[in-house]
Protein backbone atom coordinates (compact mmCIF):
# COMPACT_ATOMS: atom_id res chain seq x y z
CA UNK A 1 0.00 0.00 0.00
CA UNK A 2 2.89 2.35 1.20
CA UNK A 3 4.35 1.89 -2.94
CA UNK A 4 0.65 2.83 -4.21
CA UNK A 5 1.00 5.65 -1.88
CA UNK A 6 3.91 7.13 -3.31
CA UNK A 7 2.02 7.27 -7.19
CA UNK A 8 -0.13 9.67 -6.20
CA UNK A 9 2.04 12.68 -6.86
CA UNK A 10 1.09 16.26 -5.89
CA UNK A 11 0.94 18.98 -8.62
CA UNK A 12 2.86 21.42 -8.52
CA UNK A 13 2.22 24.89 -7.80
CA UNK A 14 2.58 26.60 -11.08
CA UNK A 15 0.33 23.19 -12.94
CA UNK A 16 -2.51 23.46 -10.44
CA UNK A 17 -4.00 26.18 -11.90
CA UNK A 18 -4.19 24.58 -15.38
CA UNK A 19 -4.82 21.49 -13.99
CA UNK A 20 -8.33 23.17 -12.29
CA UNK A 21 -9.20 24.92 -15.51
CA UNK A 22 -8.99 21.64 -17.69
CA UNK A 23 -10.99 19.98 -14.95
CA UNK A 24 -13.92 23.00 -15.05
CA UNK A 25 -13.55 22.48 -18.88
CA UNK A 26 -14.30 18.58 -18.62
CA UNK A 27 -16.89 19.21 -16.02
CA UNK A 28 -18.85 21.56 -19.16
CA UNK A 29 -18.08 18.47 -21.34
CA UNK A 30 -19.54 16.20 -19.32
CA UNK A 31 -22.78 17.99 -17.94
CA UNK A 32 -23.35 18.55 -22.20
CA UNK A 33 -23.39 14.62 -22.29
CA UNK A 34 -25.45 14.53 -19.57
CA UNK A 35 -28.06 16.84 -20.90
CA UNK A 36 -27.99 15.76 -23.72
CA UNK A 37 -28.48 12.28 -22.85
CA UNK A 38 -31.27 13.37 -20.50
CA UNK A 39 -32.97 15.19 -23.53
CA UNK A 40 -33.52 11.95 -25.55
CA UNK A 41 -34.43 10.56 -22.17
CA UNK A 42 -36.89 12.98 -21.16
CA UNK A 43 -35.44 13.60 -18.28
CA UNK A 44 -33.99 17.04 -16.46
CA UNK A 45 -30.68 17.18 -16.18
CA UNK A 46 -30.21 18.38 -12.48
CA UNK A 47 -32.14 14.82 -11.56
CA UNK A 48 -28.22 13.51 -12.39
CA UNK A 49 -25.60 13.90 -9.87
CA UNK A 50 -22.06 13.98 -10.98
CA UNK A 51 -19.45 11.67 -8.28
CA UNK A 52 -16.29 12.56 -8.91
CA UNK A 53 -13.50 9.93 -8.26
CA UNK A 54 -10.27 10.88 -7.49
CA UNK A 55 -8.50 7.95 -7.19
CA UNK A 56 -4.83 7.61 -8.69
CA UNK A 57 -4.77 11.83 -8.29
CA UNK A 58 -3.30 13.59 -5.18
CA UNK A 59 -5.49 16.02 -3.19
CA UNK A 60 -5.86 18.99 -6.15
CA UNK A 61 -7.54 16.50 -8.02
CA UNK A 62 -11.06 17.00 -5.11
CA UNK A 63 -9.88 20.42 -4.91
CA UNK A 64 -10.55 20.94 -8.19
CA UNK A 65 -13.63 18.77 -8.41
CA UNK A 66 -15.06 21.15 -5.74
CA UNK A 67 -13.59 24.77 -7.59
CA UNK A 68 -15.67 23.52 -10.78
CA UNK A 69 -18.88 23.24 -8.59
CA UNK A 70 -19.07 19.58 -7.53
CA UNK A 71 -19.53 18.54 -3.86
CA UNK A 72 -19.32 14.53 -4.09
CA UNK A 73 -16.33 12.68 -4.06
CA UNK A 74 -15.18 8.76 -4.51
CA UNK A 75 -12.53 6.67 -3.53
CA UNK A 76 -11.54 2.83 -3.66
CA UNK A 77 -8.70 2.80 -1.45
CA UNK A 78 -9.08 3.79 1.84
CA UNK A 79 -5.14 4.31 2.79
CA UNK A 80 -5.18 6.45 -0.35
CA UNK A 81 -8.11 8.47 0.69
CA UNK A 82 -7.20 9.17 4.34
CA UNK A 83 -3.46 10.48 3.17
CA UNK A 84 -5.62 12.12 -0.16
CA UNK A 85 -8.17 13.84 2.33
CA UNK A 86 -5.96 14.58 5.46
CA UNK A 87 -3.76 16.75 3.10
CA UNK A 88 -6.48 19.29 1.86
CA UNK A 89 -7.11 22.22 2.81
CA UNK A 90 -9.75 22.71 5.90
CA UNK A 91 -12.60 24.54 3.38
CA UNK A 92 -11.66 21.83 0.30
CA UNK A 93 -12.15 18.91 3.48
CA UNK A 94 -15.02 20.30 4.80
CA UNK A 95 -16.63 20.89 1.21
CA UNK A 96 -16.68 17.21 0.42
CA UNK A 97 -19.03 14.97 0.84
CA UNK A 98 -16.92 11.34 0.34
CA UNK A 99 -18.19 8.32 -1.21
CA UNK A 100 -16.13 4.98 -0.75
CA UNK A 101 -17.09 3.06 -4.09
CA UNK A 102 -14.28 0.11 -3.45
CA UNK A 103 -14.44 -3.65 -2.25
CA UNK A 104 -14.89 -3.72 1.94
CA UNK A 105 -12.59 -5.52 3.99
CA UNK A 106 -14.20 -6.22 7.81
CA UNK A 107 -10.89 -5.31 9.22
CA UNK A 108 -11.36 -1.50 7.83
CA UNK A 109 -14.82 -0.84 8.23
CA UNK A 110 -14.40 1.15 11.38
CA UNK A 111 -12.18 3.25 9.36
CA UNK A 112 -13.97 3.77 6.48
CA UNK A 113 -17.08 4.77 8.57
CA UNK A 114 -15.13 7.34 10.46
CA UNK A 115 -13.82 9.22 7.02
CA UNK A 116 -16.71 8.26 4.72
CA UNK A 117 -20.22 9.33 4.70
CA UNK A 118 -21.83 7.51 1.97
CA UNK A 119 -20.39 3.87 1.06
CA UNK A 120 -21.72 2.93 -1.87
CA UNK A 121 -20.39 -0.97 -1.93
CA UNK A 122 -21.80 -2.85 0.38
CA UNK A 123 -23.25 -6.58 -0.75
CA UNK A 124 -22.23 -8.45 2.34
CA UNK A 125 -24.81 -8.87 5.56
CA UNK A 126 -22.00 -9.35 7.75
CA UNK A 127 -19.60 -5.95 6.47
CA UNK A 128 -22.83 -4.09 6.95
CA UNK A 129 -23.24 -5.42 10.67
CA UNK A 130 -19.50 -4.12 10.96
CA UNK A 131 -20.16 -1.01 9.36
CA UNK A 132 -23.53 -0.28 11.93
CA UNK A 133 -21.10 -1.01 15.20
CA UNK A 134 -18.59 1.24 13.80
CA UNK A 135 -21.35 4.12 12.98
CA UNK A 136 -22.87 3.24 16.15
CA UNK A 137 -19.56 3.76 18.42
CA UNK A 138 -18.52 7.29 16.73
CA UNK A 139 -22.32 8.98 16.92
CA UNK A 140 -22.88 8.95 13.54
CA UNK A 141 -25.53 7.66 10.83
CA UNK A 142 -23.98 6.39 7.54
CA UNK A 143 -25.03 6.26 4.28
CA UNK A 144 -25.38 3.23 2.67
CA UNK A 145 -26.39 1.25 -1.01
CA UNK A 146 -26.67 -1.74 -1.99
CA UNK A 147 -23.89 -2.70 -4.62
CA UNK A 148 -25.57 -5.29 -7.59
CA UNK A 149 -24.03 -7.72 -9.57
CA UNK A 150 -25.40 -6.87 -13.02
CA UNK A 151 -22.44 -8.15 -15.22
CA UNK A 152 -23.33 -12.15 -14.61
CA UNK A 153 -19.36 -12.54 -13.37
CA UNK A 154 -16.87 -12.59 -10.96
CA UNK A 155 -17.64 -9.28 -9.62
CA UNK A 156 -19.14 -8.45 -5.89
CA UNK A 157 -22.40 -7.28 -5.38
CA UNK A 158 -25.64 -8.95 -4.37
CA UNK A 159 -27.35 -10.69 -7.12
CA UNK A 160 -31.04 -8.95 -8.51
CA UNK A 161 -32.80 -11.21 -6.88
CA UNK A 162 -31.61 -11.44 -4.06
CA UNK A 163 -31.30 -7.43 -3.52
CA UNK A 164 -34.92 -6.88 -1.91
CA UNK A 165 -34.40 -9.39 0.97
CA UNK A 166 -30.54 -8.32 1.39
CA UNK A 167 -32.07 -4.37 1.81
CA UNK A 168 -34.85 -5.48 4.29
CA UNK A 169 -31.81 -6.64 6.38
CA UNK A 170 -29.99 -3.57 6.12
CA UNK A 171 -32.67 -1.48 6.86
CA UNK A 172 -32.67 -3.48 10.61
CA UNK A 173 -29.27 -1.65 11.27
CA UNK A 174 -30.38 1.47 13.52
CA UNK A 175 -27.06 3.17 12.27
CA UNK A 176 -27.46 2.87 8.55
CA UNK A 177 -29.86 4.69 6.19
CA UNK A 178 -30.13 2.94 3.15
CA UNK A 179 -30.37 5.06 0.40
CA UNK A 180 -30.32 2.93 -3.26
CA UNK A 181 -28.51 1.02 -5.13
CA UNK A 182 -25.12 1.00 -7.23
CA UNK A 183 -23.97 -1.54 -10.11
CA UNK A 184 -20.92 -1.75 -12.41
CA UNK A 185 -22.12 -2.45 -15.64
CA UNK A 186 -20.31 -5.31 -18.01
CA UNK A 187 -17.35 -4.70 -19.92
CA UNK A 188 -18.70 -6.19 -22.80
CA UNK A 189 -21.07 -2.91 -24.58
CA UNK A 190 -23.32 -4.94 -26.19
CA UNK A 191 -24.46 -6.14 -23.13
CA UNK A 192 -24.78 -2.88 -21.26
CA UNK A 193 -28.28 -1.86 -22.06
CA UNK A 194 -29.75 -5.16 -20.92
CA UNK A 195 -27.92 -5.17 -17.54
CA UNK A 196 -28.68 -1.64 -16.57
CA UNK A 197 -32.22 -2.07 -17.62
CA UNK A 198 -32.21 -4.69 -14.42
CA UNK A 199 -30.00 -2.53 -12.19
CA UNK A 200 -32.97 -0.27 -12.75
CA UNK A 201 -35.62 -2.59 -11.99
CA UNK A 202 -33.95 -3.76 -8.74
CA UNK A 203 -33.76 -0.18 -7.79
CA UNK A 204 -37.29 -0.07 -8.71
CA UNK A 205 -38.09 -2.59 -6.16
CA UNK A 206 -36.27 -0.94 -3.35
CA UNK A 207 -37.09 2.69 -3.63
CA UNK A 208 -40.10 2.64 -1.51
CA UNK A 209 -38.52 1.74 1.85
CA UNK A 210 -35.69 4.54 0.66
CA UNK A 211 -35.17 7.21 3.56
CA UNK A 212 -34.44 10.53 1.68
CA UNK A 213 -33.79 10.96 -2.12
CA UNK A 214 -33.32 7.61 -3.99
CA UNK A 215 -30.29 7.19 -4.95
CA UNK A 216 -29.18 4.70 -8.24
CA UNK A 217 -25.63 5.20 -8.60
CA UNK A 218 -24.74 3.25 -12.78
CA UNK A 219 -22.75 4.53 -14.96
CA UNK A 220 -19.19 6.19 -16.00
CA UNK A 221 -17.15 7.53 -18.26
CA UNK A 222 -17.70 5.14 -21.58
CA UNK A 223 -21.34 4.65 -20.86
CA UNK A 224 -22.77 7.53 -18.72
CA UNK A 225 -25.67 7.87 -21.86
CA UNK A 226 -26.64 4.49 -21.61
CA UNK A 227 -27.11 4.79 -17.87
CA UNK A 228 -28.90 8.26 -18.26
CA UNK A 229 -31.01 5.98 -20.19
CA UNK A 230 -31.65 3.61 -17.51
CA UNK A 231 -32.23 6.40 -15.19
CA UNK A 232 -29.07 6.85 -13.35
CA UNK A 233 -29.57 9.94 -10.56
CA UNK A 234 -25.54 9.56 -10.03
CA UNK A 235 -22.77 8.85 -12.62
CA UNK A 236 -19.18 8.04 -11.33
CA UNK A 237 -16.43 9.76 -13.34
CA UNK A 238 -12.67 9.79 -13.24
CA UNK A 239 -11.15 10.13 -17.13
CA UNK A 240 -14.06 11.85 -18.26
CA UNK A 241 -13.21 14.80 -15.49
CA UNK A 242 -9.52 14.18 -14.83
CA UNK A 243 -7.85 12.50 -18.00
CA UNK A 244 -6.10 9.63 -18.12
CA UNK A 245 -4.18 8.12 -14.39
CA UNK A 246 -0.28 7.18 -14.91
CA UNK A 247 0.31 4.13 -15.96
CA UNK A 248 1.58 2.80 -13.17
CA UNK A 249 -1.45 3.23 -11.38
CA UNK A 250 -3.20 -0.14 -10.01
CA UNK A 251 -6.23 -0.66 -11.49
CA UNK A 252 -9.26 -0.12 -9.58
CA UNK A 253 -11.17 -3.09 -8.06
CA UNK A 254 -15.17 -3.59 -8.11
CA UNK A 255 -17.26 -1.18 -7.48
CA UNK A 256 -14.89 1.41 -9.55
CA UNK A 257 -15.54 4.19 -11.98
CA UNK A 258 -14.29 5.01 -15.38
Amino acid sequence: MARRLERIERLSDCETPAFERRVADNLRAVRERIARACASAGRSPETVAVLAVTKGFGPEAVTAAIAAGLTDVGENYLQEAAAKFAALEPLAAASARRHFIGRLQRNKCKRVADLFDVVQSVDDLSIAKALDQSAREIGKKLDVLVQINIASDDRAGVAPGEAAAFADAMRALPNLRLRGVMAVGPADAALVRDAFAQARMTFGELRQGITGGPVLSLGMSGDLEAAVAAGSTMVRLGTALFGERPAKQVSAPDGGEG
